[in-house]
């Protein structure tokens, strides 16, 4: 059931960062992607900086966070048209 979860709080986030970053997103495959990836990233973050999240809602935050930063640093290295 732990895979489950990551798969759906990944989604989640990552589909949340989609609407808070510009640009809406890449769509649902991607933004899975990047909200698990986010929340490895918002993992490694929150222990740098001595923050500890738990439950549900917690790694939502944690993955959110991260993948808003994968964002942000995504879009410093996209092409400006």
């Amino acid at each position: 059931m732990g895979l489950i979860w990551w798969i759906i709080i990944g989604a989640v986030a990552g589909w949340l960062a989609g609407k808070l970053m510009r640009g809406g997103g890449f769509g649902f495959l991607v933004n899975l992607l990047v909200g698990i990836a986010g929340g490895v990233i918002g993992g490694w973050v929150f222990d740098k900086l001595g923050i500890s999240t738990g439950g549900v809602i917690g790694n939502l935050v944690t993955a959110l966070v991260g993948a808003i930063l994968l964002l942000w640093i995504i879009s410093l290295f996209k092409k400006k048209a």
